[in-house]
């Protein structure tokens, strides 16, 4: 018999990027008294990895649970960039209605489309928050028009178009019903909740079932479960049986060791757990997402959809530079290999895959922030290594024509440089689907491009419209091939012999373009030390010391003056490298080189091409 289970909630919390999911999640935690009055908070304290601190974007979903007048809420912070969406589309297997956060400003924005979209294909009612509405230039009313047309794009029910809406400011922690009502604190927001959302339900005495929405790892106990569950009982010490819908033939006994519950921050052990519960298990060596846990009596797995399929890949290798080994910890192919494939326990939307050399390994994945991330992450524990540029993966459909992933690409810039930027892209195979004015003397393009016109475009997007235009980007399924796109057009400038680099020889070089090296860096033959002006590969000398003679002291010219080097990021250099290049990776330092070192082989490999 199915009941509801009045005293739970269980909701998720989708947004576009930067609208304040993951803030607005903050201040829920605060105003149920999770912590308490003394307790010093970090801002964002959902986002508990470095790389999402520093760079304030949520990569992995996160769960947590706060209690308001008796009832449990387990809440989930969702990602917002494109390149984790599978996370999001996981997530709302295991909520009952999500909050759909806008900002007050920008509107809708495609990651609103793409999340909302998810949520309404799995029939779960919305509720919508338009967030910052103390921003200057808040437009609330205007924004309301545009979250119901995009319901209406996306063919919601009647139901679905009749959802409450909510006035927040997630940084100032109020909510408000009208806009006209005086803010006290969250109070409202949480009222709704427990009033739109249904509870879940369940049937409680029949066989076990929990689907495994999320995987956790954690070095002292492996791998971790999380799911709901949506029938019957979980306890400790049950024997439970593994299945899996898209694998019919997959059948595991297992014991389950531990459970937990999340309570805030935490996750609290419990000994069982009923039906609407959403709980994390640990003692499974082999648990996957999509799995199901049944009781052993009649194990049914329950439907899941697939994971989105990787557009982008890139080779990570063994680094055989000169300098190699000298900076790393984990340096040789074995600790390359083990540490990748770690990276799936948690990561579903990656694939590794072996090459035909024991050095190198195919990494794909949803996009280049997706890749940066781990390249940053393996960097910052201590591993040395080499990748090769990002391409993308392309298909071929029965008639043996090729295809490859397309994207959408919303740009809002101001008016003076959209020329720029449609010319741009037209040269990168883009097409413009509309344009319309914004607010703000913007105007908002809408470009369909191929994935790969998109790679290093970037940093030169920021530079053509100096700082002020803002790039979305949503994956668009796969479109017949559209021609060869030139990436660069300038060439490199190349180390011409082993050594450490000096004023001398670097002013000299300098005339010749832009040094990405100052002073006193270690430099080998082969090593790219900058970029010309010209299209074609210059070698310089940058080791050259100055020849002294009886007439001519050291000191005796002017002082050389230098300018200042341009220091690249690890996504700058990503979008730099060409594909003969490669980009060393070290703990301490990013290094672009040639593949081929030797000046004399790599001549005759360009002849050949």
């Amino acid at each position: 018999m199915q009941i509801k289970r009045e005293d739970v909630r269980n909701i998720a919390i989708i947004a576009h990027v930067d609208h304040g999911k993951t803030t607005l999640v903050d201040e829920l935690l605060k105003q149920s008294g999770t912590f308490r009055e003394n307790q010093e908070v970090a801002e964002r304290v959902m986002d508990s990895n470095d790389i999402e601190r520093e760079r304030g974007i949520t990569i992995l979903s996160k769960n947590t649970a706060v209690f308001y007048n008796g009832i449990k809420i387990n809440i989930i912070d969702t990602p917002g960039h494109a390149d984790f969406g599978g996370e999001v589309e996981r997530v709302l297997k295991m909520v009952n209605g999500v909050v759909l956060v806008v900002d007050a400003f920008e509107g809708a924005m495609p990651q609103t489309k793409f999340v909302l979209k998810k949520a309404l294909e799995l029939d779960l009612p919305v509720i919508v928050c338009i967030n910052k509405i103390d921003r200057p230039e808040a437009r609330p009313n205007e924004v309301i028009d545009e979250v119901l047309e995009l319901f209406m794009d996306l063919d919601a029910s009647d139901e679905q178009l009749d959802c409450p809406f909510i006035y927040a400011s997630a940084k100032a922690g109020h909510a408000i019903l009208e806009l006209t009502d005086t803010p006290k604190n969250m109070m409202p927001l949480f009222d709704t909740i427990v009033k739109y959302i249904p509870a879940p339900e369940g049937d409680p005495d029949a066989d076990t079932q929990v689907l495994i929405s999320t995987i956790d790892y954690n070095e002292y106990v492996g791998r971790i479960g999380v799911g709901k569950v949506d029938n019957g009982k979980l306890k400790v010490n049950q024997d439970v049986v593994l299945v899996n819908h898209h694998d019919p033939d997959f059948k595991k006994r297992v014991k389950i060791s531990k459970l937990y519950e999340f309570d805030g921050l935490n996750k609290v052990e419990v000994s069982e757990a009923g039906i609407g519960s959403i709980v994390a298990i640990s003692g499974i060596s082999d648990i996957h997402i999509g799995d199901t846990i049944c009781s052993p009596e009649q194990p049914s797995a329950i439907p899941f959809q697939k994971i989105s399929e990787p557009t982008i890949s890139m080779h990570f290798m063994v680094n055989d530079s000169p300098l190699a080994g000298l900076e790393g910890k984990f340096v040789t192919s074995r600790h390359l290999r083990d540490r990748l494939f770690r990276e799936l326990n948690t990561d579903v939307s990656l694939r590794v895959e072996e090459t035909d050399t024991t050095e190198s390994f195919k990494v794909s994945g949803r996009g280049e922030l997706h890749l940066s991330v781990l390249i940053e992450n393996m960097r910052r524990e201590g591993y040395e290594f080499a990748v090769s540029k990002a391409e993308v993966l392309y298909k071929t459909d029965e008639n043996g024509k090729k295809l490859e992933p397309m994207e959408l690409a919303y740009i809002d810039v101001p008016e003076d440089f959209s020329g720029t930027v449609i010319q741009k892209l037209s040269e990168r195979k883009g097409e413009l689907l509309s344009m319309s004015m914004a607010n703000g003397g913007y105007t908002r393009l809408e470009f369909s491009i191929p994935a790969r016109g998109l790679i290093g475009y970037r940093g030169e997007f920021m530079t053509d419209t100096k700082g002020n235009g803002i790039i979305n980007t949503i994956f668009n399924g796969y479109g017949p091939y559209k021609g060869d796109i030139q990436y660069r057009k300038q060439g490199s400038l190349i180390a011409f012999e082993a050594g450490e680099s000096i004023t001398y020889g670097l002013f000299n070089a300098q005339e010749r373009g832009t040094l990405f090296i100052g002073p006193g860096e270690k430099v080998y033959s082969g090593m790219v030390i900058g970029q010309t002006g010209k299209a074609e590969d210059i070698e310089v000398n940058v080791c050259k010391k100055k020849q002294l003679t009886n007439t001519r002291a050291s000191g005796s010219d002017d002082a050389l003056k230098l300018s200042p080097k341009r220091e690249l990021s690890l996504e700058q250099c990503l979008e730099f490298i060409d594909t003969d290049e490669l980009l060393e990776v070290t703990p301490v330092n990013l290094r672009i080189r040639k593949k081929i070192l030797d000046p004399t082989l790599r001549k005759r490999a360009s002849f050949k091409k």
